[in-house]
């Protein structure tokens, strides 16, 4: 999800509470704080020697200790107060993909894509997934490609193994 679609899905869903889903079934506690918003530029160079760049918006999120147990979530409204404060210190690229950097004492701390949104029971719950990395040279390396039958064949609880 781009930076855009991300401010536009907040807009659209004001009234509800965000929650973050950072692994099936797990959430971002109610005690999270938006810490900090990135603007990264990406220059890469892959190990086939090609070159590549790209813009990224990270929006860190962070779980106060001192609010264990708060009753609430977040507000989308604050939340999309916050990042378009930011937006107004520092321009978004908006065609930037963002990603959401979370991490906790049972999750380790990583920046997480966005797969999709979910309304429900008033709450815009917005679920995340870590990206593996992958070699973008595989021709020029000699990777082979793999099937996607190939690549899951053996993943848990797949029966294999």
């Amino acid at each position: 999800m781009n930076t855009s679609d991300f401010i536009t899905v907040l807009a659209e869903h004001q009234d509800k509470s965000l929650l973050f889903e950072y692994s099936p079934g797990m959430l971002v506690g109610t005690n999270y704080h938006i810490t900090e918003v990135k603007h990264i530029t990406i220059d890469a160079v892959d190990c086939g020697a090609g070159t590549d760049s790209w813009k990224e918006t990270i929006i860190q999120l962070w779980e106060s200790p001192s609010e264990l147990g708060k009753p609430n979530y977040m507000s989308t409204y604050k939340a999309l107060g916050i990042l378009r404060k930011v937006g107004e210190m520092k321009a978004y690229e908006m065609d930037a993909t963002v990603k959401i950097e979370y991490g906790n004492s049972r999750f380790h701390t990583a920046q997480l894509h966005i797969t999709n949104t979910e309304i429900k029971e008033g709450q815009l719950i917005v679920k995340l997934a870590v990206n593996p990395t992958d070699c973008k040279a595989k021709e020029t390396c000699g990777v082979p490609e793999t099937s996607e039958a190939e690549a899951t064949s053996c993943a848990p609880g797949s029966g294999c193994c």
